[in-house]
């Protein structure tokens, strides 16, 4: 009788063997992960072959590791290669940023803009256009801005320490709409020579990105700071009960993944502005695919992000050539029935 009450406990591994995710098997992973960076490496030869200009693949391969001189080399290397690196960087960020914080706020509808950052930068970059600053300052402004609205955020959200998925996801929405209100504000007395710049970046631009190397940094830093704690994020993504009963930090780690998306927007924000849906739908879809091991679920988010992103710019680059249209608006256009897609899905009737 003691011996089947024994072999009747579960064990603490059962226990988190239970709160984890279903964790998909190394070869789907492995074949997930290989068809992502196919894609990728598909959405940047895209990138580089479409424009004004048709480039040939041949001719994209010989620029990249042959020696400059020609126009096409030129092209490529000059233009269309740093743009492209900082789309996918840019989206691959905005993924990990969304992917991390519906784990965070245990929200499916959240996304990297939902906390005010994205509010800030927005009130940074238009308090520099509106003065005619160069496109540095643009930068600099809204990287400070979406790093004021991260600390005010903190710091509300914090009060005397009891800090609440609730109370925080308040503090982001009211923050956010009070940084709406002063871009209005600001786009209202506007001079019409400023006005489509303004807009533009709203919308999200990539034709001033400049350098992409510090996105790209920023994005492999991230990866290689979250995947170590992929294990806590998969319990906190079950409850904090659960996950503190594990023996989980999760002050700590709630701490942890606030700044890390929260770095991981402003960066994105700051080099190409506010491009939406990336950061709400890509988690989603890669979930379909992959389940919710965070494991799996960074990586490919980073890898699908920053392909989708790269497809949309590419698309805003052709569509009404030589005209570009904002990259937002691809991605809205992108993301809006993907989104009802995924709604109508989850709506069926299971058995």
């Amino acid at each position: 009788m003691n011996t089947k009450s024994r072999n009747s406990t579960p064990s603490s591994d059962h226990a988190v063997r239970c709160a984890e995710p279903a964790i998909p098997t190394r070869r789907r992973a492995f074949l997930i992960i290989g068809a992502l960076l196919a894609l990728s490496l598909a959405s940047l030869a895209l990138a580089l072959s479409i424009g004004s200009v048709t480039i040939p693949l041949a001719d994209i391969v010989s620029a990249l590791f042959g020696e400059a001189g020609d126009t096409s080399s030129e092209v490529v290397r000059s233009l269309r290669l740093p743009r492209a690196l900082a789309g996918f960087a840019c989206g691959g960020l905005l993924a990990i940023a969304g992917a991390l914080l519906q784990v965070l706020l245990r929200n499916p509808l959240a996304d990297p803009y939902i906390l005010g950052i994205s509010g800030g930068a927005g009130i940074g970059a238009m308090f520099t256009i509106l003065f005619g600053l160069g496109a540095a300052s643009v930068n600099a402004g809204a990287f400070l801005g979406a790093f004021a609205a991260m600390l005010l955020v903190f710091g509300l959200a914090h009060g005397d320490g009891s800090w609440t998925r609730t109370r925080l996801l308040l503090t982001g929405v009211i923050v956010a709409a009070g940084c709406g209100a002063g871009v209005a504000l600001m786009l209202s007395i506007a001079p019409d020579n400023r006005l489509r710049g303004m807009l533009f970046w709203l919308m999200g631009d990539l034709s001033q990105s400049g350098e992409p190397h510090l996105a790209l940094g920023v994005l492999v830093a991230i990866l290689l700071v979250a995947f170590p704690f992929a294990r806590e994020l998969n319990l906190l993504s079950r409850g904090e009960d659960i996950a503190r009963t594990l023996g989980v930090r999760v002050a700590f780690l709630r701490r942890g993944v606030y700044f890390t998306a929260s770095l991981a927007t402003a960066t994105a924000v700051t080099l190409a502005g506010s491009i939406g849906f990336i950061g709400l739908i890509v988690p989603h879809l890669v979930r379909l695919a992959s389940g919710n091991d965070q494991r799996i679920l960074l990586p490919a988010s980073a890898l699908a992000g920053g392909s989708l992103l790269l497809i949309a710019d590419t698309l805003a680059r052709a569509v009404i050539a030589p005209r570009q249209l904002p990259v937002g608006v691809l991605t809205a256009l992108i993301g809006v029935p993907v989104f009802l897609f995924l709604l109508a899905r989850d709506s069926r009737p299971k058995h």
